[in-house]
C-alpha cells in the first residue's frame, strides 16, 4: 500500500523527474503540474496528501497559488511544503504566513526533502482527539475544525496545533521554543520569527476572537483565561 499521494507544482522538468523518482523509491504516488494555474486545478480536483510548491512559476507564482488554495475549503487543509531558490528570511517568513507548512530551499538533497516530507505528514496525522471549548471558539480534534461564533475556519495543519496546544492550558506563557517543540517541528524548520509568522497568520484568521492569544513581550505568546 502506497504511502501517499504527493502533488509537485514545479515548471523545471528535472527537478520533477529527480523528486517524482525518489518519491516513487519511498513508496509515494505522484501527480505534477508544470505551472501555478494547472496546479491550483488539479490540487482541487485530486485532494492529494500534500503538496511540493515552486515559487517561481509562470503566470501565477507559487505564493499566490499557496494564498488560493489556503483560502478555499476544499484544499486549505493540505499541508503545503514550498520549494524555492529564494532563501532570503523574509521570503521564507511570507511563505510561512500564507499557511505553507515547512519552507526548502535550492539546491536540496532528496534526502533532506524526504525527510521534510515524512515530518510534515507526521505531523498533519498526529492530532490528539477531544474538543476544546473558550469563549467563542471551538477546537474539535476529532473532525480537524475549528469553529468562532459557529462559523467554521480553515487552518492550517501547523495553525492548528499551534492553537490547540495554547487553548489547553490557558493563562501559561509558551516559549517559542516551546511551540515548536508543539507542533513537532524539527531542526530544519527552526529559524527566526518562524512562530511570529504562524502566529500572526492564525490571528488574522481568528478575526476578533485574535485577541485570545496574547503576545508576552520578551517571551512568548499565551492563551487568554475568559
Amino acid at each position: 500500500m502506497g504511502k501517499g499521494r504527493i502533488e509537485i507544482i514545479e515548471d523545471d522538468r528535472d527537478i520533477i523527474e529527480m523528486i517524482v523518482y525518489n518519491l516513487k523509491e519511498e513508496g509515494y504516488q505522484t501527480i505534477t503540474a508544470f505551472d501555478g494555474e494547472k496546479g491550483i486545478g488539479l490540487a482541487k480536483r485530486e485532494k492529494p496528501d500534500l503538496i511540493i510548491l515552486d515559487i517561481m512559476l509562470p503566470a501565477i507564482d507559487g505564493f499566490e497559488v499557496c494564498k488560493v488554495l489556503k483560502q478555499q475549503q476544499s484544499t486549505a487543509s493540505i499541508p503545503i511544503i514550498i520549494l524555492s531558490a529564494k532563501s532570503r528570511e523574509t521570503d521564507k517568513v511570507v511563505g510561512l504566513e500564507l499557511g505553507a507548512d515547512d519552507y526548502v530551499t535550492k539546491p536540496f538533497s532528496p534526502r533532506e526533502l524526504l525527510a521534510r516530507i515524512k515530518a510534515v505528514l507526521r505531523r498533519h496525522k498526529e492530532q490528539p482527539a477531544g474538543e476544546i471549548k473558550i469563549g467563542p471558539i471551538i477546537i474539535d480534534n476529532i473532525k480537524h475544525k475549528v469553529l468562532v461564533k459557529g462559523q467554521q475556519i480553515e487552518l492550517t495543519t501547523t495553525e492548528f496545533r499551534l492553537l490547540e496546544s495554547l487553548s489547553r492550558r490557558p493563562g501559561v506563557v509558551f516559549s517559542r521554543n516551546q511551540l515548536l517543540d508543539s507542533i513537532g517541528a524539527d531542526e530544519s524548520m527552526v529559524y527566526d520569527r518562524t512562530i511570529d509568522a504562524h502566529i500572526k497568520s492564525l490571528r488574522r484568521k481568528l478575526g476578533r476572537a485574535k485577541d485570545y492569544i496574547e503576545t508576552v513581550r520578551g517571551v512568548g505568546y499565551r492563551f487568554r483565561e475568559t
